[in-house]
């Protein structure tokens, strides 16, 4: 199994890239402006999303890959989610008013699109791929995803702040070989990190002394322009382990 980083960045501008990754040719965790430097037949080879929250930095371009390639395909593309966050895909995206509602069209029989709730905990297995929703905590209702292949497991926490829950479900997952974690602020920023309901590497710090196991560990979603000051405050306050950061084009193999 392989899962390559389309867009990691907490904004764009330059060659930055928001959330996105590809999972072998068929998969996408997330849907932020990294889709867009996939090719045409590299998109239309996608059957399923995941999306991890509504924000629009994590599904910008789920409309218009849907536009791009629905008529190209043969069945429809699955969208997955907790029932909370399509609700507010529905009333706010593919509404007729934002985007078309393209779970109707070309036609409500052989639609383009179509949707699939997922739920905490339950994974989904996608020819022995399994993809399991873990607790996020968030502004809006998000979810993480621990990605196993059998042999071994990637989380990717999604976008979330302090977070019990996350830990005790990361705790449990006896394979795990890599952890994605967002910081999306420096410490200065620590109001504004709590308010919006992210990670500052103050905060990260104290979150991952909650963790038992030893993966490697990934900073993902970074602010353009403090990247480098948030790295180094991660290397100044966490202890016992040393994060690197997330690089659009990283392929994991797992």
């Amino acid at each position: 199994m392989k899962l390559r980083i389309l867009g990691c960045s907490g904004g764009i501008g330059g060659n930055a890239r928001t959330t996105s990754m590809l999972l072998d040719h068929d998969v996408l965790i997330d849907a932020g402006t990294g889709v867009g430097d996939l090719s045409l037949s590299e998109l239309t080879l996608i059957d399923h999303v995941f999306i991890t929250h509504s924000h629009l930095d994590h599904l910008a371009c789920m409309p218009l890959l849907i536009d791009s390639v629905g008529f190209m395909r043969d069945k429809p593309l699955i969208i997955y989610a907790t029932e909370a966050t399509l609700q507010i895909i529905r009333q706010h995206v593919f509404n007729w008013e934002i985007w078309p509602d393209f779970t109707l069209l070309p036609n409500a029989h052989e639609p383009f699109m179509c949707y699939q709730t997922i739920q905490l905990g339950q994974a989904v297995n996608l020819g022995g791929r399994l993809i399991t929703p873990l607790p996020a905590n968030h502004v809006v209702p998000a979810v993480g995803f621990r990605i196993d292949s059998g042999a071994a497991s990637l989380v990717f926490s999604g976008d979330t702040t302090t977070n019990d829950a996350l830990w005790e479900a990361v705790n449990q997952i006896h394979n795990l070989r890599y952890l994605l974690v967002e910081t999306a602020f420096s410490n200065k920023d620590k109001e504004l990190a709590v308010l919006s309901k992210h990670f500052c590497p103050g905060l990260l710090a104290e979150d991952l002394r909650k963790l038992k196991l030893d993966p490697e560990i990934y900073i993902t979603h970074l602010k353009p322009g403090e990247v480098d000051l948030i790295m180094r405050e991660i290397g100044e306050c966490v202890q016992g382990v040393v994060p690197e950061m997330l690089q659009n084009g990283q392929v994991f193999e797992f």
